[in-house]
């Protein structure tokens, strides 16, 4: 569900020109040859070489004293980059002002309580350090030095610090001596997170990751919106950065059984891994529905690029019909306006994503949909598929409709890969969820669980057990999980963000909706620019915007420090509450 950043337009704000210097480059990683966790040694990193007489440093007067205030951000220009500038309990701290993520401008994000959140994606970073606190992405931020002179506040940078808007922490590698062995289980975000993130602490055993994909951890949001990608080009990241570190990936590998008391996995095959500590982040599989045809040719799922790749090459010219008015499915339909024959939406609901947003913002999606072409059938179900000589010809409603098929796409939501785990003894939910503790342990000694799999308290739900199934969320439980795994007690505190992108639309979604008893909108939903409130009895539970921002991260930012927006607060006007952000 989660958006590439194409319909991201920056704004420039108030900025301080510099000197010019090389375009940006990536980062590059910071190896600890001691195995100590490396968060102080890269964070001064941006600094090191100002006392080593290598290159003069760059410095920019930021502003005056007296400029900012406790909690006020600004936009520095230095050379080729710019930095976030921040006042904080009376000191100056300056970072990268553009998020590792996606590139969003954190000037224009939220800020409160030493951590700036994204705009666009809610990724956040403590400014103190640079390092990154809460996701999507993976890497911290550059840090730059701030130096009082007189009434003047001075930000200062290593120019090499300046060719990369992204740093990556530091990380052990694998000791000889060292004989643990913590295994991971699965090959999405969750995983890539605790697989690095216990480098980063210092973990010098085997780092062992067991995953069926056969590809490298990748960005899969950008599955349903580049369908033509390769796991290559949009890989989180590459063969050699695993290597350097010493992260072991076994692709194409399928674990089929967990002995919690033999501490052991069972590998198709019949061969064991031993383990000291063991995440499960195998994520969901497609459902699928029990239905007449689903066998026929050109009835298919997305999960993997090659599914994206077979189903964009069907498509071309082709009569499209795809099944659910889920993120998947929708943003689907946006990649196919322009390239079928004709794309075809079956809905059972009466609006799409009813649940999630409600009607208001359903019907505007379903007119968004339709003035490109798109059309619905609303309120039914598949009943069957017909094909000839083995491919997809027709697809048959609950109601009776025929619908021409070339291709038809299920897009109706994901089960938990867990079946694996039914005789492992590991507490699971009825429907196959694996349930944790705050600190994303298992009912099994040394066994953590993480991703869209578990079922954990989520402290914005009042600790209730709860599935969310956000790419956001996923890093977060990796890393979770992977402090825990090392002894180190942390439990999960995050609030949940999303967003999607339809049409170069973008809507922000954070807090926990589901049972929410009323929607107030700010805005005006034709132009579009819109603020939503979900709200259960008199508190807000969740936002959503579109063209709003940075609302949504301001509402993740006071949600995360515990606060609570009232809906007295927004019935009038939806920003009264923001202003509690510089108090927290």
């Amino acid at each position: 569900m989660e958006s590439s950043h194409s319909e991201d337009r920056q704004q420039r704000g108030t900025s301080v020109q510099g000197l010019n210097f090389s375009p940006r480059q990536e980062a590059q990683p910071v190896f600890s040859t001691t195995g100590s966790p490396g968060s102080d040694v890269d964070a001064t990193r941006s600094f090191s070489t100002l006392s080593q007489g290598m290159a003069p440093a760059v410095e920019v007067v930021a502003c005056k004293v007296d400029e900012l205030n406790d909690g006020d951000t600004r936009e520095v220009q230095i050379g080729d980059s710019t930095a976030l500038l921040v006042k904080d309990k009376g000191s100056y701290y300056a970072v990268g002002n553009k998020c590792t993520h996606y590139g969003a401008p954190l000037a224009k994000g939220a800020y409160s309580k030493g951590v700036v959140r994204c705009p666009w994606h809610g990724a956040c970073f403590n400014v103190k350090t640079g390092d990154i606190e809460d996701f999507p992405g993976l890497d911290s931020l550059p840090v730059f030095q701030v130096e009082v002179r007189g009434n003047e506040v001075v930000v200062k940078a290593d120019p090499e610090a300046l060719k990369s808007t992204k740093r990556v922490k530091a990380m052990s590698r694998a000791d000889p001596s060292n004989k643990k062995t913590f295994v991971i289980v699965g090959g999405g975000v969750a995983a890539e997170a605790c697989a690095e993130t216990l480098r980063q602490e210092g973990f010098t055993g085997q780092v062992l990751v067991l995953t069926k994909e056969s590809d490298l951890p990748y960005d899969r949001p950008k599955l349903s919106k580049a369908m033509t990608t390769t796991a290559d080009a949009i890989a989180l990241r590459n063969k050699d950065f695993y290597s350097s570190c010493d992260i072991e990936f076994r692709t194409g590998t399928e674990v089929t059984g967990v002995d919690t008391a033999q501490k052991k996995v069972t590998l198709a095959g019949g061969d064991t891994v031993e383990y000291e500590a063991l995440l499960v982040a195998t994520g969901g599989r497609p459902r699928t529905m029990p239905i007449p045809g689903q066998e026929l040719e050109n009835v298919c799922v997305l999960r993997t690029p090659d599914d994206a790749n077979r189903i964009a090459e069907n498509s071309k010219g082709k009569k499209v019909v795809i099944i659910g008015s889920s993120f998947i499915g929708l943003e689907v339909a946006v990649y196919m306006h322009k390239k079928a024959e004709s794309v075809v939406v079956v809905s059972t609901s009466k609006v799409p994503l009813q649940l999630v947003f409600g009607p208001q913002i359903g019907a505007w999606v379903t007119k968004l949909h339709e003035d490109k072409g798109v059309k619905f059938y609303f309120e039914r179900g598949i009943k069957e598929f017909v094909g000839e000589n083995g491919k997809l010809k027709q697809a048959v409603l609950s109601d009776g409709t025929v619908l021409d098929a070339d291709i038809c796409v299920l897009g109706i939501g994901v089960v938990p890969a867990t079946d694996f785990l039914k005789e492992s003894g590991i507490q699971m939910t009825q429907r196959g969820f694996v349930t944790v503790d705050k600190h994303m342990k298992t009912s099994a000694g040394g066994v953590f669980a993480a991703g869209d799999i578990v079922e954990f308290p989520l402290f914005i739900n009042d600790d209730q057990q709860s599935n969310v199934q956000h790419w956001q969320m996923a890093h977060q439980h990796g890393r979770i999980a992977a402090l825990n795994m090392l002894g180190k007690s942390t439990a999960i505190r995050s609030v949940p963000y999303f967003w999607t992108v339809m049409y170069g639309k973008s809507i922000r979604y954070t807090g926990y909706g589901p049972g929410y008893d009323d929607i107030v909108v700010h805005g005006d939903l034709s132009a579009p620019q819109f603020a939503a409130f979900y709200t259960k009895g008199d508190k807000v539970v969740a936002v959503a915007s579109l063209a709003f921002d940075p609302i949504v991260s301001q509402a993740a930012s006071l949600m995360e420090q515990g606060q609570t927006i009232l809906k007295s607060d927004i019935m009038e006007d939806p920003k009264s509450w923001v202003g509690r952000l510089k108090q927290c």
